[in-house]
């Protein structure tokens, strides 16, 4: 069993709180920007400093000055602005009823508003949200590309102890994180929906591996199907009726497809050896999955209802997690002794791109626009979650505490 675990979701250590922001992009293309605190320097006004940063920065439209500049919320500029296209000055407040947020984006060149907003959130420890709120409009208002993704939650499961877990919701920064299941062994937090209303976990509370969903607004939790064996939520249908399922009743790891509505599960692969981490594909019409057919794991892809599997992947020798969006893979694969890398393909072809470099870099995720992939890193000791824009060529890691990640997804 530790075996087929290891093809499907390799356990990492992520412990390293000085990990830096790795930023690469031509500068010449992107907006420069000060960003001004308007507010009292209370320790919550100053992270939203580091906020604004990295959100502009992650974007891959904005060079944001570092520089913690205070200053009055008018529209004055300090002269040393003056060569920034905008300057963002923001006043933040909080009270009994949560937090409000402004925004005011002046024009560098000559004082005049661009942008003036207001927002507020009920819950301070959730003040990231409101600034990525915040630079998505920014971001709009100025034409660019959307960014909306930096608004999704973040779920990903950490060890507290032996045989023990717990699952944890957080902004992309990791800023705002909050622990919403607890005690027992819980793993493989699935998205249920595109809204992220709810996701879906496998619990070992009983003995038996059993799949829950949880609502994250409501707390309810429903449970979904038990079976003994593997058993893990690998992809969710748009429309949420149906879920990718790696089922092992039989101690044999295939890939199902279960109707949330009827409770019956179908089973799309038949291989006498390992069949998991089964992505739709195809508007849903395939799937791709990792299997090790030729005697070690690659990336396969097939019809629902076709017996026939193609081999997707011909680069690597070892290539254990993916991900799809529409016609691209991003996969990772083992370059050396605990040295993995990550790539894009596609499906129909074509040449391969790298898209990590050094260290163990693993377990891709695509972003709901398929424009930004997340990833965990390990390199030299220092663990951190990444990102990286596939058009901005955008690359950022963040760190994530010091407990055993056993899966994520966003």
């Amino acid at each position: 069993m530790k075996t087929l675990f290891l093809y499907l979701l390799p356990f990492f250590l992520l412990a390293a709180p000085d990990v830096k922001l790795k930023i690469s992009k031509d500068v010449d293309q992107r907006t420069s920007i000060a960003i001004v605190n308007s507010s009292k320097p209370t320790v919550t006004s100053k992270k939203l400093h580091s906020v604004f940063v990295s959100d502009l920065k992650i974007s891959g439209h904005f060079v944001p000055d570092k520089t913690y500049y205070i200053s009055t919320y008018d529209n004055g500029i300090l002269p040393t602005m003056r060569s920034k296209e905008y300057i963002l000055k923001y006043l933040f407040s909080e009270n009994t009823h949560g937090a409000v947020l402004m925004i005011k984006l002046l024009r560098g060149g000559n004082s005049t508003v661009a942008l003036e907003k207001k927002y507020a959130i009920p819950s301070v420890s959730k003040f990231p949200f409101i600034v990525h709120k915040a630079v998505t409009d920014i971001n709009n208002a100025l034409g660019y590309r959307s960014i909306a993704w930096i608004n999704r939650y973040v779920v990903y499961t950490r060890y507290t102890g032996k045989k023990q877990s717990e699952i944890v919701l957080a902004d992309y920064t990791f800023h705002y994180t909050k622990t919403v299941i607890r005690g027992g062994l819980n793993l493989f937090p699935q998205w249920g929906d595109p809204k992220q209303r709810g996701f879906y976990y496998t619990s070992y509370e009983t003995g038996t591996p059993t799949i829950f969903h949880l609502d994250i607004y409501t707390g309810k939790r429903k449970q979904i199907v038990s079976s003994p064996g593997m058993l893990i939520c690998s992809d969710v249908s748009r429309d949420g009726s149906k879920l990718l399922l790696t089922m092992a009743p039989n101690f044999q790891p295939d890939i199902y497809e279960f109707d949330v509505s009827s409770r019956q599960a179908k089973r799309l692969t038949t291989f006498s050896g390992i069949d998991v981490n089964g992505k739709y594909s195809d508007g849903e019409r395939s799937i791709t999955f990792v299997s090790d057919r030729i005697g070690r794991p690659n990336i396969y892809k097939k019809q629902i209802g076709n017996r026939a599997v193609r081999q997707l992947i011909f680069h690597g020798k070892k290539n254990n997690s993916c991900d799809t969006f529409g016609n691209k893979i991003v996969y990772s694969s083992k370059e050396g002794q605990g040295k993995f890398n990550i790539y894009l393909a596609n499906s129909a072809g074509g040449s391969v791109r790298p898209l990590t470099s050094g260290g163990s870099n693993q377990f891709p995720r695509f972003a709901p626009d398929g424009d930004t992939v997340l990833y965990i890193k390990r390199d030299r000791g220092v663990n951190a979650i990444g990102y990286i824009g596939l058009k901005t060529n955008q690359a950022m890691l963040f760190p994530l505490g010091n407990r055993k990640i056993q899966s994520i997804d966003w």
